[in-house]
C-alpha cells in the first residue's frame, strides 16, 4: 500500500487532481464522496490535514482541490438559533 492508499483508498482525491479543467464544485462532489468513506473511528480533520500535505505543490497552488481542502479545514461559523418556540417567545 503506497502512502497516498492510507488516507486516500480509492484514490479519489489522486484522481481529482489528475482531471484537467475541474470545476470547484466537482471537486466538492468528490470530496463528499472520499468524506463519506472516512472509518468513523478516523479523525477527519487530520486526514484532510494530511491530503493538503501530500497534494500541495507549486504547480496546483490553484488547483480547486486544494481550495476545496483547505475549506473543509476552515473555521465553522457557529451554530445558530433558527426558530422553534423559545424564539418565537423572545
Amino acid at each position: 500500500m503506497t502512502k497516498d492508499q492510507v488516507f486516500d483508498p480509492k484514490g479519489l482525491i489522486r484522481e481529482a487532481f489528475a482531471i484537467e479543467g475541474i470545476s470547484e464544485g466537482e471537486a466538492r462532489s468528490i470530496f463528499l464522496d472520499w468524506a463519506l468513506g472516512v472509518p468513523a473511528d478516523r479523525d477527519t480533520q487530520a486526514e484532510v490535514q494530511r491530503l493538503l500535505q501530500h497534494y500541495t505543490t507549486s504547480s496546483a497552488e490553484d488547483h480547486p482541490m486544494l481550495k476545496v481542502l483547505r475549506a473543509a479545514l476552515a473555521d465553522k461559523p457557529a451554530p445558530r438559533r433558527r426558530g422553534g418556540r423559545a424564539g418565537r417567545l423572545a
